[in-house]
């Protein structure tokens, strides 16, 4: 039987009273407008994911700017610990052709001893010393560039939160 024709059948018995018994209840459903509150869900939706998009924005930017800064810092903190090393090399260039010069005028073995001896020891502090330097100086390096990353990561997360 095809839909039209129980169409047709169960309007006629409707119609008739449904003495036949062959009648089907009708239920009133509300008509609600779907559209409408498919509508207000999708704006809804719409504008929280433009909220969202906004404060991504706003944050990915924050960051990207925290990594500029923390990159010129680092190229700038990196040329002064370049420029240290420079500066070592030079004066241990120049303290060991200083302890050359001392080693051509000496006169005997006893003198060449003590001026090896002098030179190991002035080396070896100065070394611990230079050392020193660079370690502060590569501390400080890591400590300044981590820093801005380190602010504008703990702005994000407490306007996150």
């Amino acid at each position: 039987m095809s839909d039209a024709n129980l169409n047709a059948e169960t309007n006629a018995a409707l119609q008739n009273g449904g003495t036949d018994g062959s009648a089907k209840r009708q239920f009133d459903v509300p008509f609600f407008n779907m559209q409408t509150i498919f509508g207000n869900l999708a704006e809804q939706g719409a504008s929280r994911a433009q909220a969202n998009f906004a404060q991504i924005k706003s944050t990915s930017e924050e960051m990207t700017a925290a990594l500029c800064d923390a990159c010129s810092t680092n190229a700038q903190r990196a040329a002064d610990y370049r420029t240290k090393v420079i500066e070592i090399s030079h004066a241990n260039t120049t303290s060991t052709l200083e302890f050359f010069s001392q080693l051509v005028d000496a006169r005997s073995f006893a003198d060449l001893v003590d001026l090896s001896t002098a030179h190991s020891r002035k080396m070896l502090e100065t070394a611990s010393a230079q050392n020193r330097e660079l370690w502060d100086l590569a501390q400080r390096v890591a400590t300044e560039t981590a820093e801005p990353i380190k602010q504008s990561l703990d702005r994000v997360l407490r306007s996150a939160a």
